[in-house]
């Protein structure tokens, strides 16, 4: 039970925002609880053994970093690192019969060979270069908003200073700008799936939500790169975790939070346990949780529904597979993102398909290796023996697709997503798969539904709900964390400027809470 009933502010949730709020809190002299309903903290950033008797630790739910600021990381005193992947990314193709690839990566050189090798010319690579230039741009000026008060839409359109890149970040459709300056399909469809990440949409939505979606993918570090975590993405909250405790804070595990009750000065939290009920008390709850669960503890009006889209599948490989395409290593186009069925027709028509109520005939998804960039994952036996881990992450595969009946559903849409992958190896993925202690298949697969069930992330959204344009808007608030109670903050992926393994929120909703 918690060591005390009265604290300046309880957290709801043990995620890796609620931690990164718990530590900053804690170091400004706060007495802070946090109360963890799982038996661990870390919530969808975590490294687990999910192989039985296999000592191999996977970030199972997310597992690669962009949007965590270096500042969270210095003013916390983490230990914690990140390595760059070499290789930005590798894209199977068949072209006149033969197969092929793009190759994003090793140098400007080299990806200018390959870009030219693919299409015939240098075109598609100017256009890229100049595209990812204006975004590159827009980066440097967009990620140091995300840590302080929200800006206006047109303080923050001044400080982009840039009318083209906010007419294709914030105005129009992204579809617009990749027909507009791509014309290779396959060129088209790789830029497009930064926009696709966990957002079911079309490239010509006009909601924008893919917008919103591309422009998180490509702002991270205020370069837009993507990063692996050294030691998997539990190692960067269990560094949370021990800097919050370090400064002070109190970590409770096991314990669930079910009813949030506040007149706006003061508030309770009651939570159970397997060892009975309690109540604490706290000038501040910060709910490290979707918008759907805050509404249900504090009895208000209930959000949209969320729904998310994605197929998360983990593997340990006794080897990586060979390629089609000879021309390209292995080593080199597994450690990037590896597209597949990425095309730009290939999305829209999945797209359809599962927006028509189906799944996609052809599953698009990405694929990569973190133990290429970091071994250290791998128990040193596995190491020795050229074991690999692989990350496979579907895309348009909404949670209303496996309604019906999840685990069938499920089944059938690995097998169809493998069946895509395979068509560019040369060798079936299925013989380089390492087998468990039963002499199981090392491979996991997670639904929409399943994520919702185990980390109760709302319809499986990862982003908790749809992204946000990182300004202000109708009762956002100073910070974009603030709820309609004064003392009551949205710390989790689903506040403004959330999403993603960023830390963002809770920085945001410590700094409201200590006046910043």
């Amino acid at each position: 039970m918690p060591a005390q009933q009265v604290y300046d502010t309880v957290i709801v949730g043990g995620g890796h925002n609620g931690l990164v709020a718990a530590a900053y809190l804690a170091r400004a002299g706060k007495s802070v609880l946090v109360l963890e309903r799982l038996g661990r903290t870390g919530g969808a950033a975590v490294s687990t053994r999910p192989f039985a008797g296999v000592d191999a630790r996977l970030s199972r739910y997310s597992y690669l970093v962009s949007l965590l600021p270096h500042r969270i990381v210095d003013d916390l005193g983490l230990r914690f690192a990140v390595r760059k992947r070499t290789i930005s990314s590798y894209t199977p193709a068949v072209r006149d019969g033969r197969p092929t690839g793009l190759l994003v990566g090793g140098g400007g050189e080299r990806t200018r060979a390959s870009f030219h090798r693919l299409t015939g010319s240098d075109a598609e690579f100017t256009a890229w270069q100049e595209f990812y230039r204006m975004t590159r741009r827009a980066a440097g000026r967009i990620f140091p908003t995300l840590t302080e008060p929200l800006p206006t839409r047109a303080a923050l359109r001044e400080r982009l200073g840039d009318d083209t890149a906010w007419r294709v970040l914030f105005e129009e459709p992204i579809g617009v700008a990749v027909e507009e300056r791509f014309r290779d399909d396959l060129v088209r469809g790789v830029v497009l799936t930064d926009a696709l990440i966990g957002t079911f949409a079309d490239a010509h939505d006009p909601s924008l939500a893919q917008n919103r979606c591309f422009l998180y993918h490509v702002i991270g570090g205020g370069t837009g790169d993507w990063d692996v975590p050294v030691g998997g993405m539990g190692a960067f909250t269990d560094a949370l975790a021990g800097a919050a405790r370090a400064a002070g804070a109190e970590i409770v595990t096991g314990h669930e939070a079910t009813a949030l009750r506040t007149d706006g000065r003061e508030a309770e939290v009651d939570f159970r346990t397997e060892a009975g009920e309690g109540t604490v008390a706290a000038r501040y709850v910060l709910v490290n949780a979707s918008p759907e669960a805050l509404a249900a503890l504090t009895g208000g009006p209930a959000p949209e529904p969320a729904e998310g889209a994605q197929l998360k599948v983990n593997m340990l490989l006794t080897r990586l597979p060979r390629l089609k395409d000879t021309t390209v290593d292995p080593r080199e186009a597994f450690a990037g993102t590896f597209h597949i069925g990425e095309g730009y027709g290939a999305l829209a028509t999945a797209y359809a398909q599962a927006a028509a109520g189906e799944l996609p005939a052809a599953p698009p998804s990405e694929i990569y290796c973190h133990s290429l960039t970091d071994p250290s994952i791998l128990g040193p036996d596995l190491a020795a023996r050229g074991h690999h881990t692989l990350t496979l992450f579907g895309l348009h595969t909404p949670a209303r697709l496996f309604a019906r009946e999840n685990d069938t559903a499920r089944e059938a849409l690995l097998k169809a997503t493998l069946a895509q992958l395979d068509a560019h190896l040369a060798e079936p993925l299925a013989d380089c798969l390492a087998t468990d202690a039963e002499g199981r298949p090392c491979i996991e697969a997670k639904t929409p539904l399943d994520l919702e069930r185990e980390l109760r992330l709302p319809g499986g959204h990862i982003f908790h709900r749809p992204l946000a344009f990182p300004y202000a808007q109708e009762s956002a608030g100073r910070w974009g964390v603030e709820t309609a109670h004064p003392n009551v903050l949205l710390c989790g992926a689903g506040a403004v400027r959330g999403g993603g393994v960023s830390g963002i929120p809770g920085h945001n909703a410590a700094m409201a809470v200590l006046g910043g």
